[in-house]
């Protein structure tokens, strides 16, 4: 069998719960035809760059699959026929990645060690700079 990596990105309309339950389907298609889902992020609603099918905004999911090439034919036929799907794409890749990608790592991340909390910033002086101040006229 062979890894792949697949990205869906599903219409704004439809609810999270919606998404979830979509990749769920492509969980259970993929698995009756003898594959496996080895991770599925679901990554939000997120804007798209350009206008597909007049959404601006789209539910992203990547889904981690080791399966053999028929049962990922399938899968694509189902998503060209659903509705609900924008785009999706496909890609072979050597091995599965299974850590967080960095779509949710940079969401994950936390507090950034580089960056100083805001208390300890400098304040801001909320008076005009004297260089900038407006000129009397005589």
């Amino acid at each position: 069998m062979a890894f792949y990596e697949h990205v869906v990105i599903a219409r704004q309309d439809i609810s999270p719960q919606q998404a979830e339950a979509l990749n769920e389907q492509l969980k259970t298609l993929i698995e009756e035809n003898g594959g496996h889902i080895a991770k599925i992020e679901y990554w939000g609603l997120r804007n798209l760059t350009y206008r597909i099918k007049k959404n601006r905004k789209g539910h992203y999911s990547l889904l981690a699959i080791d399966a053999p090439a028929p049962a990922v034919k399938e899968m694509e036929r189902q998503l060209l026929i659903n509705e609900d799907v924008l785009r999706f794409i496909t890609i072979r890749v050597e091995e599965l990645d299974l850590e967080l990608s960095p779509v949710l790592a940079r969401r994950d991340r936390g507090d950034r060690p580089d960056r100083p909390e805001r208390s300890d910033r400098p304040e801001r002086s909320d008076r005009p700079r004297e260089d900038f101040a407006p000129q009397a006229q005589a």
